[in-house]
This record gives structure tokens, sequence and C-alpha cells, in this order.
């Protein structure tokens, strides 16, 4: 899945601002154990990338933690525990 695919029409980044922020996305569904491309993660995470590098992030690792701070700040116990227990 990429994270192009959640850009508005009226988005610009360069060439180098989008592959960063796909490798953010990238390293999210990693360490979300994400498979679903449906998932409700995937347009909260992706979305939250591209505030941070709207408003100056190009660090990769930096965008994917804060981008998973905000997600788990919106989930609850169980629902981490269901994506644990699918990794497994």
């Amino acid at each position: 899945m990429r994270i192009t695919q959640f850009l508005d029409d009226d988005t610009k980044f360069d060439a180098e601002t989008k592959r960063v922020m796909g490798v953010a996305f990238e390293m999210a569904w990693v360490a979300l154990g994400l498979t679903d491309t449906d998932d409700q993660a995937n347009h909260i995470v992706a979305k939250r990338i591209i505030e941070l590098a709207k408003a100056g992030e190009r660090n990769p690792d930096i965008l994917c933690e804060k981008a998973l701070k905000g997600l788990r700040s919106r989930r609850t116990p169980k629902q981490f525990q269901s994506t644990t227990n699918a990794r497994k």
C-alpha cells in the first residue's frame, strides 16, 4: 500500500518527501503488523504522516513514531491485543 493514495489532489510534495513519507508509512505498517489494506489504522497513520510532513518533518523515524503515538492513543488495549495476537 502506498501513502500517495492518501494525498489530496491539492497536496504537493517533492519526490524525496514522498519517498520519506512512504518509508515512514511502511515502517508503521510493520510495527503494527497490518495486513488488511482497508484497516482504519492505515488511514489514521497515513493522514498523520502527511500532516507532520506538511509541518516540515522529513525524518522517517520521527514521522513513524509520532504517527504510531497518535494511533496508540486512539486504540484500546483490547485492539492492541488482537493486533499482537495476529502477528503470532
